[in-house]
């Protein structure tokens, strides 16, 4: 399983760095809230959705995207070295 280590946890932000080792994924969840990511790496991660749809996501490092509450997906690492993001919770 992918490494969560929660950086903030506040009234306005939640800031958690996932580190994942080659083939970790995150686990099926829901995203309660509004949310940005930033790479720290170039790379890719392989997306399921719930309904066991896939997409590789092509990440650039530093490139920062931003999806809506309620997402629901598992993350998994696709490249053959460890990886790293920064998931930046809005709490409205």
């Amino acid at each position: 399983m992918a490494k969560p280590t929660v950086l903030i946890d506040n009234e306005k932000t939640k800031v958690t760095e996932w580190f994942f080792e080659v083939g970790d994924s995150t686990g099926m969840h829901v995203h309660e809230h509004d949310y940005v990511v930033v790479p720290m790496l170039d790379g890719e991660l392989k997306i399921l959705d719930k309904n066991n749809n896939e997409t590789i996501s092509k990440l650039t490092k530093g490139g920062a995207y931003y999806r809506d509450k309620g997402v629901e997906h598992n993350v998994f690492n696709n490249n053959e070295f460890p990886y790293t993001f920064i998931e930046i919770e809005i709490i409205k």
